[in-house]
């Protein structure tokens, strides 16, 4: 029996409906930007295995550090515990942070990091006994699978069978271009209610909203306005840190600075599951007092894992040398260039780039967005060509590992000028 058949008989997939997808491709081996199925068949990882990898897999020195953390300590509780690789972690993420930032709360993964985002900002107004629980978040928006981040996120068919369970949330537009002023003003009639407790946002870039995009101008005028009004501002930076957007963090592009920050995918060099969430003191302030009752009661088994640590200290090392961020900039020219070539291209209604992310936006009558039935088309004929890449509905986008060759980034171009041709 092969691994997918055995997959098929005990496995429930995510975002997948089982009874007419394809069965799964089993893979068996990675290698930088690379992936091996049990036919021996590679691929290459075009998305970064859902936006986490950032170095490539079995990156040799991700591995080695792993491998001695295993050997020293591979777990403990992390409440009323500490450990070296908790501690270094903290330090050297804040050191990247904004300077604004000043703790670091470890959870599991991207829909935790928002949720203890979330939980922080409504008991910083509990704990001064303000009355403030509605959160304001851009229409569009994707923030997770927990409920705060179901509820934080889009009304759409990822949440639908949840939504009566969902607390309420101001949804405003996404500043694009051309509604900047539409977005202001709502975000201002919002700011007039008395019972505001945050703002989150996917800062410059909404993934699977589509890999919308727009300015950090725009960004930075609404963080004001909200800083303003005493709103605690909320960066969901899953997907967009650890250099995806051309820039450590995407708040970098930013003179206004948010009070929290959510962090996970890039942040373990796509090696491990952890999330992370750093705070302004005056919020980690808010919790600090005699009354037990303050207390931020969250955590999780997994809570700063050691191994997962080991992980995310062995990328930031990475990081720190020349190379990643020289292939962060070579990646960010050749998608530059290929816009360059590719935007006026009939069958497409935009093209959209920032750092080394590249969205094409592709005309269709059926819904522009995640059901468009083009995405199915679209995953098949790139795994034709041995090429991985998971659209978002009528939205082909690439977002490869930094280790990805140009060869490899012109072999995607091309074939994606091909399908475009065949849609003609």
């Amino acid at each position: 029996m092969t691994l997918q058949e055995r997959d098929k008989n005990a496995v429930w997939h995510p975002f997948t409906q089982l009874k007419i997808a394809p069965l799964p491709i089993a893979i068996v081996k990675g290698e930088g930007a690379y992936f091996y199925d049990e036919q021996g068949r590679r691929y290459i990882d075009a998305i970064a295995s859902w936006w986490v990898n950032v170095h490539g897999h079995c990156h040799p020195y991700l591995t080695k550090k792993i491998s001695e953390q295993l050997h020293i300590l591979e777990h403990t509780l992390f409440s009323g515990f500490t450990h070296e690789p908790a501690v270094l972690l903290a330090e050297r993420l804040l050191d990247r942070l904004p300077d604004n930032q000043s703790k670091i709360f470890y959870s599991d993964n991207g829909s935790t990091a928002v949720e203890v985002a979330l939980k922080m900002a409504f008991q910083f107004w509990s704990n001064q006994s303000a009355d403030k629980t509605k959160v304001i978040a851009f229409e569009n928006g994707y923030h997770g699978d927990t409920f705060g981040g179901m509820s934080a996120g889009a009304r759409n068919a990822f949440n639908l069978p949840f939504a009566k369970l969902l607390f309420d949330v101001i949804h405003i537009p996404v500043p694009v271009k051309g509604k900047e002023q539409q977005t202001l003003d709502a975000l201002q009639t919002a700011l007039k209610r008395d019972d505001i407790a945050s703002f989150i946002f996917e800062p410059l870039v909404q993934g699977a909203g589509g890999m919308v995009m727009y300015s950090a101008e725009m960004l930075d005028e609404l963080i004001e306005q909200c800083r303003v009004a005493k709103v605690i501002t909320i960066a969901d930076e899953v997907m967009t840190g650890f250099g995806r957007t051309g820039k450590f963090f995407a708040s970098d592009y930013l003179t206004h600075k948010p009070d929290i920050i959510c962090m996970s995918k890039g942040l373990t060099g796509g090696v491990m599951p952890m999330g992370a969430t750093s705070c302004s003191q005056f919020i980690y302030d808010a919790f600090w007092s005699d009354d037990k009752m303050k207390t931020f009661f969250h955590g999780h088994s997994y809570t700063a894992n050691p191994t997962a640590c080991s992980a995310a200290l062995a990328s930031m090392d990475l990081f720190d040398k020349p190379e990643a961020f020289e292939n962060i900039i070579r990646i960010e020219k050749k998608h530059n260039l290929f816009l360059q070539k590719i935007k006026s291209h009939k069958a497409l209604i935009e093209v959209r780039q920032l750092g080394t992310i590249i969205a094409l936006e592709i005309k269709t009558n059926d819904y522009t967005h995640y059901l468009n039935s083009l995405a199915e088309n679209i995953s098949e004929f790139f795994i034709s060509k041995g090429i991985i890449i998971r659209p978002l509905g009528n939205v082909l986008y690439i977002l490869p590992p930094y280790c990805i060759s140009n060869k490899d980034l012109e072999y995607i171009y091309d074939a994606v000028e091909e399908f475009l041709s065949g849609l003609q």
